[in-house]
């Protein structure tokens, strides 16, 4: 079986998405891609929380969104 197998049979198991698969919360350390389709194209991509790259990226989203949430409330106080 090769890694795009596995990647393929880790994405079609429901057990790898918490909540709804739309919202796109996926979890596989076997699946070896940091980010994954969503089940339909138009919804994008979902990280793959299993994946340490992936787990970098959500990390980095969020210092990133917390960073400019405090900048934007630096500036508009000022």
């Amino acid at each position: 079986m090769t890694q795009d197998d596995i990647n393929s049979q880790e994405w079609h198991d429901a057990k790898n998405w918490l909540g709804p698969r739309w919202l796109g919360i996926y979890f596989s350390k076997k699946d070896a891609r940091s980010w994954v389709p969503k089940p339909g194209p138009i919804l994008g991509r979902a990280i793959n929380l299993g994946n340490p790259a992936g787990a970098m990226w959500a990390t980095g989203i969020v210092l990133v969104l917390i960073v400019l949430s405090f900048l934007t409330g630096v500036y508009a106080g000022a």
